[in-house]
């Protein structure tokens, strides 16, 4: 959905600024916030979370909102991502503390030696409705079993987007091998349904929605069925040594989301509007859109479904144990 990060030599080199960043900046003090004097206080008072403006944000968006995270004694700032590859980049660069993606690049980059990340709280599943294959009117694509020779848009190649894609045609032993896939991406798949450039695309919320009111989009099938069914989507990672350097920082941080995220889950009126500011949603399809399953605590159980389906979809070459990549969490 959001990119994945591969292994290449601009990454490791990333990796190994990320390491000299922590290392000298652990000692400094500062009105920003780094470790805190002896006898405790938290190792960082200003936390810098990459992120990128989608729906699978409202609970972090209701922690800085209701003062969650000041509570906690953190002030946080956002730094907004052009994909989920770009904010995972940003965490192994040291240019933020914590990043959010989806998961598969998490275990990409675990898997090609780019980074040791770890996992540091859930953020979404897939919910019926908030992931789907969409289609138009005048395509030729009017079931899943049309699919096989069609041009499916997909944001990048073994990213959710596709994976998921390729999993719900698995189920129904739809032969993917000769699909044509056209890669768009997520704010102009819609218009690239109108023009034919594509007969199917992948797309989550808001963007079902959107590509509803603007193209005709009508679903093929949901995402939440099958195997992806409650699929682990999104959640937030660390670099392994970030983690060993900032254990009371990251329990603030994590604190703060638990309480956020149970919020925004029993409160959809909390929600919206925190949509229609950040994620730049008009109000209507705030509304209307069909929220993620919202998560913050990590389950090893649920979590080790991606690289499962990594493997064996060929995304990455061995498997991977998710227990060795979960952090620490607050309250456990």
């Amino acid at each position: 959905m959001f990119g994945i990060v591969r292994g290449s030599a601009r990454v490791r080199a990333a990796l190994a600024l990320a390491v000299v960043t922590v290392v000298t900046g652990c000692g400094a003090l500062g009105a920003t916030g780094t470790h805190a004097a002896p006898g405790g206080g938290l190792e960082k008072t200003t936390l810098k979370v990459s992120i990128l403006p989608t729906t699978d944000l409202a609970p972090f968006w209701l922690a800085q909102d209701e003062g969650y995270f000041q509570a906690e004694g953190l002030t946080v700032e956002s730094v907004i991502a052009a994909s989920g590859q770009a904010s995972l980049a940003k965490s192994i660069s040291g240019d933020a503390d914590i990043a959010f993606s989806t998961y598969p690049p998490f275990f990409t980059a675990r898997s090609t030696g780019a980074a040791d990340m770890q996992l540091v709280a859930d953020a979404t599943s897939v919910n019926a409705k908030s992931n789907a294959i969409v289609t138009v009117p005048n395509s030729p694509v009017k079931t899943i079993y049309d699919l096989a020779t069609a041009k499916i848009a997909i944001t990048a190649k073994n990213t959710a987007s596709d994976l998921l894609t390729r999993s719900v045609m698995q189920d129904h032993n739809v032969d993917f091998g000769k699909v044509k896939w056209v890669l768009i991406p997520l704010p102009d798949i819609a218009a690239a349904l109108q023009q034919g450039q594509a007969d199917a695309a992948y797309l989550p919320e808001p963007y079902i929605t959107q590509a509803a009111k603007t193209a005709g989009a009508i679903p093929v099938i949901d995402i939440n069925t099958g195997a992806t069914q409650d699929f682990p989507l999104t959640g937030y990672g660390a670099t392994r040594k970030w983690v060993q350097e900032n254990p009371k920082t990251l329990a603030a941080f994590q604190r703060a989301m638990q309480k956020a995220t149970h919020d925004a889950t029993f409160d959809r009126a909390k929600v919206e509007p925190l949509l229609v500011r950040f994620a730049k949603i008009d109000e209507d399809t705030a509304k209307l859109l069909t929220l993620p399953g919202y998560g913050s605590i990590l389950d090893s159980r649920r979590l080790q479904r991606v690289p499962d389906l990594l493997l064996q979809l060929g995304a990455i070459p061995k498997p991977i144990d998710v227990n060795s990549m979960i952090g620490p969490q607050a309250g456990r």
